[in-house]
């Protein structure tokens, strides 16, 4: 409920005038650096900082140092894993990278292009490194951290000058109780600087508290507001946990700043206290409806209070359409589509079978969905579902991540050890996604895992006997991935029992049943809708990050709308995108009218071919009647 916009970016000119006055008076005039980056400035100098120096003070965590760091934030780092996967597609290909940090500055993980990932291991911007401002001066993660606060850090703006090379966007994660967990930090060339990235590293921090929040406080008592409608059960709600008795056990940042607490106020207030009518309302348990209530310094908001009966349901998920019945999970994915159709038919074909597939398709395109779909469908579904991103894994840790290790293994270990996530997927399905970014090191070992059907952990110990169903994804084409050397032959034959090719949006002719479920998730119980122009631009687009972008467009969209509106328009969409679809959506007949204006001539034969001249199902998945489909054909061959 709280926005902001980052700070106009200082000029060169302002930033070598506010060093000469750091170095020579200690501190910066007020108005020529932006408040947050003067007070990191002093900061940098009284730790003893040289700018034009190196930091050879700063340390650097062991392989077992930084094995021991991700045990101990394995909460932290569970859940800002599949958020820093969705930030980085966001931002593939645009020489950036996607950090998590710890509360010390440590970095446990990154994402990013490969180019630039060499690049900012340059000036050690890795994982085991320390961002702390005692080490590297004014930067996003250490900054962000000092100031509990979103910052960028431009170019120049570093206090050492060997980082001015960057631009960095950074926010603090909390987790409920208010205490500093981390940062989630977006770096990148400074040429390619984007104003909207610092909202991005908010959003993404706010995920993960958001995740950390529900993960928390299931099952207890829990307030969900926010200034709109739409809001409640987005990232941008606010949320209160609460006890039997009373008191506020957790909160996240957006209910912190509403409400005007401190972090500090976190289990030592009562919500009477500090909301009165709320404190009312819990009293009064019923059904977990949304209504309007007046906040305690005035303004209303739209809040839904659960009581704890029961869980609440997540967050919709970036390619999260529909949870299938059990019985039917992969007929639900078939929107219509015969490419789709005929990938979904060949999944049934051999589910439950000791087959391995391989799925292939863009990133974006619901490789994930279609496997849960898989193991929903088969005899496994009573069992564990476990998805391992490959790419996300340090080359350091897969062994022991994939395998398990014995109790004192390594320095750092759990003492208990580790089953290690093929052991966890015993019984059940097994994805390993993004397959073809696996180490070539780790690949020969992986290939006799599966030969072997069973695996010994690392530091010795009995060889446990493997059964799961096996599941791989991938967006690289393995073949050639092969042919340059970059993956096992022998892996691959292992892996490829049936290969299923999953077309990218573009290529789907059912775009408008996609659509309209997607929104029937989003907002279930509204009846939203596209306006006939935006519908028209929507089905000509290219839309490069397939599904999860169309998603994450709906999603937004969804929480522009005023209350009362049920028509998505231009306004509702980002800017960015909004310009991309008017530039290349291709113009229309201005003949035709409702849905068939979203449809060119020929994508509506594509349609009919597709449905083997089924006019019925044809019009059916064009969301038009058939009398109008037979006009508009008919016209077509006339002219």
């Amino acid at each position: 409920m709280h926005s902001g916009t980052p700070p106009a970016r200082t000029t060169s000119v302002a930033l070598r005038q506010a060093r000469r006055q750091l170095l020579d008076q200690g501190d910066v005039a007020p108005g020529l650096l932006d408040e947050r980056l003067a007070r990191s400035w002093g900061r940098s100098l009284d730790f003893g900082l040289q700018a034009s120096g190196r930091t050879p003070g700063a340390p650097h965590a062991s392989t077992a140092q930084l094995a021991r760091a991700l045990e101990q934030q394995r909460e932290l780092v569970a859940h800002a894993r599949p958020v820093m996967e969705f930030v980085f597609e966001q931002t593939r290909d645009s020489d950036c990278m996607v950090v998590l940090a710890d509360s010390g500055g440590m970095l446990l993980h990154t994402l990013g292009d490969a180019e630039f990932l060499d690049r900012a291991s340059r000036v050690a911007l890795r994982p085991g490194a320390t961002w702390h401002e005692q080490y590297r001066g004014t930067n996003a993660i250490g900054t962000a951290m000092a100031e509990q606060a979103p910052v960028v850090v431009h170019a120049s703006e570093h206090y050492l000058e060997r980082n001015s090379f960057l631009t960095c966007a950074a926010a603090p994660i909390h987790d409920p109780a208010g205490r500093l967990l981390g940062a989630l930090d977006i770096s990148g060339d400074h040429r390619g600087y984007h104003p909207h990235t610092l909202g991005l590293a908010r959003s993404a921090a706010r995920m993960i508290e958001h995740k950390l929040f529900e993960t928390r406080h299931a099952g207890q008592l829990r307030l969900r507001f926010h200034s709109q409608m739409e809001g409640i059960g987005t990232v941008t709600e606010c949320l209160l946990a609460v006890s039997p008795e009373g008191w506020v056990l957790g909160a996240n940042t957006a209910a912190l700043q509403w409400l005007g607490l401190g972090r500090d106020s976190i289990g030592r207030v009562q919500l009477e206290a500090v909301w009165p009518l709320a404190h009312a309302l819990v009293q009064q348990p019923g059904p977990a409806a949304v209504r309007p209530l007046f906040g305690p310094r005035g303004g209303q908001v739209w809040l839904r209070v659960d009581f704890g009966r029961s869980r609440p349901a997540p967050l919709p998920r970036a390619l999260e359409m529909a949870e299938p019945a059990p019985a039917d999970a992969l007929s639900a994915l078939d929107t219509g589509d015969a490419t789709f159709r005929a990938a979904l038919d060949k999944a049934r074909r051999v589910v439950g079978k000791p087959i391995a597939l391989l799925l292939q398709g863009e990133s974006g395109v619901g490789k994930e969905v279609f496997a849960r779909a898989v193991h929903a469908a088969g005899p496994r579904r009573d069992g564990p579902f476990v998805a391992v991103n490959c790419a996300a894994l340090p080359e350091s840790l897969i062994e022991a991540e994939l395998f398990g290790y014995s109790p004192g293994a390594f320095t750092g270990a759990r003492r208990e050890g580790s089953p290690g996530r093929l052991r966890e997927a015993q019984g059940g399905t097994l994805l390993l996604d993004e397959v073809g970014d696996m180490p070539m090191a780790f690949q020969a070992r992986l290939l006799r895992v599966l030969q072997e059907r069973q695996v010994q952990p690392l530091g010795g110990g009995k060889s446990v006997a493997l059964d799961f169903c096996l599941v791989c994804a991938t967006h690289r084409q393995l073949r050639e991935e092969m042919q340059a050397g970059r993956f096992r032959e022998d892996l691959y034959y292992r892996i490829n029992g049936l290969t299923l090719l999953l077309p990218p949006l573009r290529e789907r002719s059912d775009q408008g049943a996609l659509i309209g479920r997607l929104l029937g998730t989003l907002a279930p119980g509204q009846a939203l809708q596209l306006a006939p122009e935006l519908v028209t631009a929507f089905l000509h687009f290219s839309w490069p990050g397939n599904l999860r972008q169309l998603a994450n467009v709906l999603r937004t969209a969804c929480a522009l709308l005023d209350e009362g509106e049920t028509t998505i328009d231009w306004q509702h969409l980002p800017d960015d995108l909004a310009q991309d679809l008017r530039e290349k959506a291709a113009p229309t007949d201005p003949g035709m009218d409702g849905p068939l204006r979203a449809q060119s001539v020929r994508t509506m034969e594509r349609v009919l071919q597709q449905c083997n001249g089924n006019v019925s199902e044809a019009a059916r998945q064009l969301g038009v009647s058939r009398n109008t489909l037979y006009r508009k054909l008919g016209a077509s061959a006339a002219r």
